[in-house]
């Protein structure tokens, strides 16, 4: 591992440690104003579902977004715990015996296996609403217009048009609605679904910190484009994955995909043709950023990051 790639790992790490912290003090156990209690068990669950894991990725693009435009630390960092919280919830009902029927995340068993499926969907529900209880709060801007736009654009990317709306598609392609076969997508087809279930909270990742900033027109338009290929690179570096990783490394079940006759890009591609969509990738997110100079090389090394992961 190289200099750059040291110094991208320690800046990685830092925010986790940060949102980590962040995350318990905000899920600790005395109610705020407006609450009048939280149940010891679903505050457990919650607290299983969002501590103790991930590379916490998205508020890491957050974080180095926002710093483009100088934005407070405190601030990002309290978006960036908003977005996990909506991913954690995300991962929560992924697992559940109705879709994806996991019992292994990030190394541990899944929520509906260490507590038990009602607890697991209601530690979800929680997750999600608290996301946006987080991203209302005057601390985390004070200008009411910007907490009223990150509110929106994370709820389009959360929801019937974003992730949901892609997971929807991803199950109706597995066959699990109507005659149960699954369904043959095409390359575009596919790019629809994964732009929507992966993509777009990713995306939302990289505008938080325009948004935050109170960026430019040009501006907003490059974080977009730069948070549009990242999404795209993430999701073809997890099909790969799934095809070549280890469980024990990636931190949950492998090689599900090719047993559900999922579609996904490496699979219509091929593994060799899908490596080389995800060298093109970075190279696009590295010129989307071209309007920020010198200012980008973080999140250049984040686009090389996602393509070359290995969990």
């Amino acid at each position: 591992m190289n200099d750059s790639a040291v110094a991208f790992q320690s800046l990685l790490t830092s925010v986790a440690h940060d949102i980590e912290k962040l995350l318990g003090r905000l899920l600790a156990a005395p109610p705020v104003a407006g609450e009048r209690a939280r149940p010891e068990r679903l505050l457990d669950a919650m607290r299983y579902a969002s501590l103790n894991g991930g590379k916490r990725f998205r508020p890491f693009l957050v974080s180095a977004t926002a710093a483009l435009f100088d934005v407070p630390k405190d601030q990002a960092l309290l978006v960036g715990a908003g977005l996990e919280c909506v991913h954690c919830y995300s991962l929560v009902h992924d697992d559940l015996p109705a879709m994806d029927n996991d019992d292994l995340r990030r190394g541990k068993p899944t929520a509906h296996k260490a507590f038990d499926e009602a607890s697991a969907i209601l530690a979800g529900d929680g997750l999600l609403t608290f996301a946006f209880d987080i991203l209302a709060r005057p601390e985390t801007h004070p200008d009411p217009a910007v907490r009223a736009e990150l509110v929106l654009a994370l709820a389009r990317g959360a929801g019937l048009g974003g992730m949901v709306g892609g997971q929807m598609l991803d199950l109706a392609a597995e066959g699990r609605f109507g005659d149960g076969k699954p369904q043959k997508l095409d390359e575009k087809a596919v790019s629809t679904l994964q732009a929507m279930k992966t993509g777009a909270l990713l995306r939302f990742a990289c505008n938080a910190g325009g948004i935050l900033g109170q960026a430019g027109k040009h501006e907003r338009e490059a974080l977009d484009r730069y948070g549009t290929i990242v999404g795209q690179a993430f999701q073809i570096a997890d099909d790969l994955l799934d095809i070549e990783g280890d469980s024990a490394t990636v931190g949950k079940a492998t090689g599900k995909d090719a047993a559900a006759g999922k579609a996904t890009i490496a699979a219509i591609l091929g593994v060799t043709r899908a490596k080389e969509r995800l060298t093109t990738l970075v190279a696009e997110a590295e010129g989307a950023l071209a309007l920020f100079g010198a200012a980008g090389g973080v999140l250049k090394q984040a686009a090389w990051f996602v393509a070359n992961r290995s969990a």
